[in-house]
């Protein structure tokens, strides 16, 4: 039988920690874990079968980190490792099968009391229920089901890191392929704290496998994944994608997860996942424990069971004990139903959205033989990029117009000259006026639509967190962009001719894109409201029979000039108010209603707010029009939307007329390191330079600051990782032309160039400033510690870069070599947390260094206990530790 026979059914059991459990068999530090399949298959199997007897009938395969890039130098294949993963797992359920058996044939009746055994299923379940008797909690021979475990790769995907998205996909499908020849039941992709790295992994596994697929993210205490992701865009995401169950695992204790775990159901139906671990790791008698032992942590999973958690299981610190308690506390329940949820508020508190999550994710899906004129569709539509969501709902979106080349000569221009740092000014430009989704369109004559769209949406991503809408009728160039989208995308556009829904909507579903569809077909545009309704009609009753959902249309009625016909207007108009009473959204550029005619911006401004009352869900519209965002904010401030007037007063308290935002011509040095312009950073430096201003007055009255607030940001969680990355190659940009510009200049000047980038007091970084910096030995996850290195460099520190996998002598020396004042040291799994103490007591007996570490399994506690000198949660932080540091030398 498939898993999906149980899926939702019935409380599924994943099995809990491997590698810590490895690790007490006997794994040594620097050992890949996925080798012990073959060089300790045993051990491993046994491992399987003490879960499958505490009741997990969900086993992990033993390969979390066995993609290419990983078992590079091991002497094993990808396929190898896999193989030998599932023989294992494979084994470890027919062990204790037979155990049961065994077990059987010693029992006087399977059914009798004194024995504590019952049988049912014809034989197929047996369970030991004598509390005396705790070796076995339940075995039902028609759940044992094997997950294909695929991990992060360790790499940062591009733009921000070298590994290229396909790279990646490749990767996964690998893994995927061999999982297949292994016979697995399922792919789970786990342990995702980037949201772009999940879609690749879950891309391959749908590419390249029929098998259900699980995914599970670790999140912060927040609920933000390392990219800025939340819950229910990470959710949305995985939805859209078509994977079958969503969820947790690690970074988390259960109490935490069961928090979280509302944010999630109330964005999807799909059954959720709950493998936390338990607490947090601190150091006892030189070991590594976690905080939350097996009965806490069972009280906890009740909780999140009555959160929606479907299945459940743990991930590091767990054991047996763990899963078998979880396993009986549980035991006859099933899934909880979805709770209805009435509102969506933001973190603010305030209303976003006033209709059903649960109701719109429970719709049942439209078709022709149970559609008709008079149904009402659900209508919860979100979009997302890699940050929080957009929802259409209470409060009316805003699409930014001006990313389309029609009509703007210099946009022409850039587009074709591939300078993507104005398409980026454009975007950032519109969304600092108040759009809350950014129109990509890069349709030119003579232009690879393709390349430049895709280029356009990958520079806007590494810039921005909101949502794009993809525009273009080109079909490789639409494909190609949803691929490369990090988010769940708007896709602009399908219309109601056959051709058009043939192409699109399979495109749209694989991809897990809501899509606009416009009332034109073969025939072209009716010319009245019916027959604009009628179109719509197909296009979601077709859209359905592709499994794509009606909350995911938003439908355009087509603004035709006012000035050809007075009735355009008022057919607009009832089909948005029909189209809202069936719960359809809609989207439409209100500016073509004025073609043609002088003072458009009157026209649209009015028909606008027309539109708005008759219940348009969104419109395309140019932000940086001061008419139309007044009589937006008005709008909302009237209609409720704007809870308490709360945006139109900050928008228009501090002056009779509100000032637009700073327009990209304007963007001064520091702007663009905020904003994470490169080209505008160098364009900016120079102009600086040329103006006499001195190197280090550029640095310290531009640059620093600049960091400094993108620091601040990241700290307070209103910038993420992306925005700092691309605020440190700005910043990078501002110092290589300093440089450029005072080579052979006079000694005084070329110091000031070498101590580019000073501190957080603007004071001078000196050459003693040297950091040693590594990955300890054993782990070879260094995505923290090229992010530290970046700012650490950005604020003129010479950083030694060990790499990955560093032994603790290679540490001591490199630290005698440069005189290194600060160590540097991270670590992301906890078989490795002992090579972190290793290499600080080292460093302890010959250095005087101060230590600093960091890393996911890492906490302040245990920062202290191992003897390390400080503690950083994240980048931003250890600049600020190196900061103090340095700046207080001599005192």
């Amino acid at each position: 039988m498939s898993i999906l026979d149980f899926l939702g059914k019935e409380i599924l059991y994943f099995d809990g920690a491997m590698g810590t459990r490895l690790q007490a068999a006997g794994l040594k530090p620097g050992e890949l874990p996925e080798v012990w399949n073959i060089t300790h298959g045993d051990v491993v199997a046994e491992i399987h079968a003490s879960y499958v007897r505490a009741g997990a009938n969900i086993l992990k395969s033993n390969t979390f980190g066995a993609n290419a890039l990983k078992m590079q130098g091991s002497g094993y294949s990808v396929e190898d490792v896999v193989l030998a993963a599932f023989k294992n797992a494979r084994a470890a359920f027919a062990r204790v099968s037979e155990e049961y058996n065994d077990r059987r044939s010693n029992q006087t009746g399977v059914a009798s009391e004194q024995a504590g055994a019952v049988c049912s299923d014809s034989g197929a379940k047996f369970a030991v229920s004598k509390p005396q008797d705790k070796q076995f909690v339940a075995l039902d021979l028609k759940k044992q089901f094997v997950a294909l475990d695929l991990g992060p790769t360790g790499k940062l995907l591009a733009p921000y890191g070298d590994l290229q998205f396909e790279e990646a996909v490749a990767l996964y499908a690998e893994q995927v392929r061999a999982g297949v020849k292994a016979n697995a039941d399922l792919v789970l992709v786990e342990t995702m704290s980037d949201s772009y790295e999940a879609k690749a992994a879950i891309l391959a596994a749908k590419e390249n496998s029929d098998l259900p697929v699980f995914v599970t993210f670790t999140f912060d205490r927040d609920g933000k994944l390392l990219n800025g992701a939340d819950v229910e865009t990470a959710v949305l995401m995985a939805e859209g994608l078509g994977v079958d169950a969503v969820g947790f695992n690690c970074g988390l204790g259960p109490d935490l997860v069961a928090r979280l775990l509302p944010r999630a159901r109330r964005v999807t139906d799909l059954p959720l996942i709950a493998n936390p671990n338990a607490g947090l790791p601190v150091e006892k008698d030189g070991k590594t424990v976690f905080t939350t032992g097996p009965e806490e942590f069972a009280d906890y999973m009740l909780d999140v069971y009555r959160e929606g958690g479907a299945v459940l299981g743990g991930c590091c610190g767990t054991n047996p004990d763990y899963i078998r308690l979880v396993a009986e506390r549980t035991e006859g329940l099933k899934p909880m139903p979805l709770h209805a949820v009435s509102e969506i508020k933001n973190t603010d508190g305030e209303t976003i959205i006033a209709d059903s999550a649960a109701t719109a994710a429970n719709e049942k899906p439209v078709s022709p033989s149970n559609n008709n004129s008079n149904e009402k569709y659900s209508s919860i539509t979100a979009v997302a990029g890699y940050g929080a969501p957009v929802y259409f709902g209470k409060k009316p979106v805003l699409i930014g117009e001006r990313i389309n080349p029609t009509g703007k000569p210099l946009l022409k221009e850039a587009l074709r000259n591939g300078d993507m740092d104005y398409v980026c000014r454009l975007g950032l430009e519109q969304l600092d006026n108040g759009a809350h989704i950014l129109d990509v369109n890069a349709g030119l004559p003579g232009l690879n639509e393709t390349e430049t769209l895709c280029n356009a949406v990958t520079a806007l991503q590494a810039i921005t967190p909101a949502p794009l809408e993809i525009d273009t009728s080109h079909y490789e160039a639409m494909e190609k962009a949803l691929r490369l989208y990090n988010g769940k995308p708007l896709l602009n556009s399908v219309n109601g001719k056959q051709e058009s829904m043939d192409n699109v909507f399979p495109l749209a579903k694989k991809y897990g894109a809501a899509v606009v569809g416009l009332c034109l077909d073969e025939n072209g545009i009716p010319d009245t409201a019916e027959g604009r309704l009628a179109i719509a009609d197909k296009i979601i009753k077709t859209a359905a029979q592709y499994g794509i959902k009606a909350k995911d249309i938003l439908i355009d009625p087509l603004a035709l000039t006012v000035s050809t016909d007075s009735r355009n207007p008022a057919i607009d108009l009832a089909v948005i108010q029909a189209l809202k009473a069936k719960g359809i959204h809609t989207v439409m550029g209100v500016s073509n209603i004025s073609f043609g005619l002088p003072n458009r911006d009157a026209v649209n401004s009015a028909f606008f707010v027309m539109s708005l009352a008759a219940g348009l869900s969104s419109a395309i519209m140019n932000p940086q029009s001061e008419r139309m965002m007044e009589a937006y904010h008005a709008y909302c401030a009237l209609s409720g939307a704007d809870e308490g007037c709360k945006e139109f007063v900050a928008r228009y308290a501090d002056a009779p007329q509100h000032k637009m935002a700073v327009k990209v011509s304007e963007y001064t040095l520091y702007d663009a390191i905020v904003k994470g312009l490169v080209e505008q950073s160098g364009i900016a430096t120079k102009k600086l330079l040329e103006e006499q201003k001195a190197p280090l007055e550029v640095i310290n009255q531009f640059i620093i600051p600049a960091l400094n607030t993108v620091g601040e940001g990241f700290g307070k969680k209103t910038l993420f990782l992306p925005q700092l990355l691309m605020a440190a190659d700005a910043a990078k940009a501002a110092f290589d032309e300093i440089k450029k510009q005072m080579q052979g200049s006079a000694a005084q000047n070329n110091t000031a160039a070498a101590s580019a980038g000073g501190n957080s007091s603007g004071a001078d970084a000196s050459p003693g400033d040297t950091i040693v910096l590594a990955v300890v030995k054993g782990d070879i996850h260094d995505i923290g510690k090229n992010i530290v290195k970046v700012l650490w460099e950005n604020y003129g520190y010479h950083v030694v870069d060990l790499g990955k996998d560093v032994p603790a002598e290679s540490v001591v020396k490199a630290v005698e070599k440069h005189h290194a004042k600060l160590v540097g040291l991270t670590a992301l799994m906890t078989t490795t947390v002992a090579a972190m103490e290793d290499t600080i007591q080292a460093l302890r007996r010959k250095t005087n260094t101060k230590i600093l570490v960091g890393g996911a399994v890492m906490t302040q506690e245990y920062a202290d206990t191992i003897g390390a000198d400080g503690y950083a949660p994240d980048a931003v932080a250890a600049v600020d530790y190196a900061n103090q540091l340095f700046k207080g030398k001599g005192e």
